[in-house]
């Protein structure tokens, strides 16, 4: 598939360790792909870099064959952004707002526009500056979608959304990949990640750290399983067996093992000579994931 955005060995050195360093990836036409990642971790460095607003010491990004510095005027009308700050010019109604936006992006057709804005229950006529941080939100939501462009980018869209709303941008983002448009988020909320992304990146003291396939934490992959033993000894016995375990902890005498369906049976034989305490399901979550095999993974090159 076609390469929209390409991202090349970019680095923005803020100093003190600050800052994204050597981030290396793409995003094919119609993905949806997501950056995950702690405050302070680069998420929105990597996106103001994206849409132009800073420059890179170091690499190229390229959005649609446009260089994102240097044509950053053209990517900026040709993709749907919404920011992680939201901070609006003064002029004057959430109204006002989206029509100078809609004449910015040659927009003479406003019923989709209404679409969004009664889709989100926003009050588009109310002032900027009384706006709530909800209502704000709201209003960069239209403006990023109401052009229906190909390529959005959205940095924590759905800070400020209520469980309700962020269904609706859930709703909103899975009906624009149905339509082949290329899309690229940073968020904190892992199901919304989970719903919407065909990949997502982790990132950690502005390092790239891994990138997630969907397939890696979907309910159709083998299944995990969390097992605790009742005796020490008898939990460092079954360490030896021949399974893949993806965690362990020695203090609990407990392990997550990841096994097939077709070898639950071959399991439970295993399991039969010893005391166990409990063995539980765990979902195979793009959250468990992260908190077990990336934090872990970058507290062990501490230790």
């Amino acid at each position: 598939m076609e390469k929209i955005i390409n991202i090349s060995n970019l680095t923005k050195d803020y100093g003190h360790g600050r800052g994204i360093f050597d981030f290396s990836f793409d995003i094919k036409r119609g993905e949806v792909f997501g950056l995950v990642g702690t405050n302070g971790s680069g998420k929105t460095t990597t996106i103001r870099n994206m849409m132009g607003f800073i420059k890179p010491q170091n690499g190229k990004i390229t959005i649609n064959g446009n260089d994102s510095w240097k044509d950053a005027y053209e990517i900026k009308k040709s993709v749907g952004y919404i920011p992680g700050q939201i901070d609006f010019p003064d002029v004057g109604t959430g109204t006002d707002f989206l029509k100078i936006q809609a004449d910015f992006l040659g927009i003479k057709d406003l019923s989709y526009m209404n679409k969004l804005i009664d889709m989100f229950k926003l009050d588009s006529d109310a002032s900027l500056k009384r706006m709530s941080k909800g209502m704000k939100q709201k209003t960069a939501i239209v403006a990023a979608f109401m052009s229906q462009p190909d390529i959005l980018i959205m940095d924590e869209p759905s800070t400020g959304l209520d469980p309700m709303m962020r269904d609706k941008l859930i709703e909103l983002i899975l009906e624009q990949k149905k339509k082949g448009k290329t899309i690229f988020l940073s968020s904190h909320i892992f199901k919304e990640l989970e719903d919407t992304c065909d990949r997502v990146a982790f990132i950690h003291n502005g390092k790239m750290i891994n990138i997630v396939d969907r397939a890696q934490y979907e309910e159709n992959m083998d299944k995990q399983y969390k097992i605790g033993f009742a005796v020490p000894k008898e939990y460092q016995q079954f360490l030896k067996c021949n399974y893949e375990i993806l965690t362990q902890n020695e203090n609990y005498n407990h392990l997550v093992i990841k096994i097939n369906d077709t070898q639950m049976n071959r399991l439970f034989k295993s399991l039969q000579p010893y005391n166990i305490r409990y063995i539980n399901y765990q979902p195979y979550t793009l959250e468990w994931y992260y908190t077990n095999i990336i934090e872990k993974q970058e507290v062990q090159k501490y230790v």
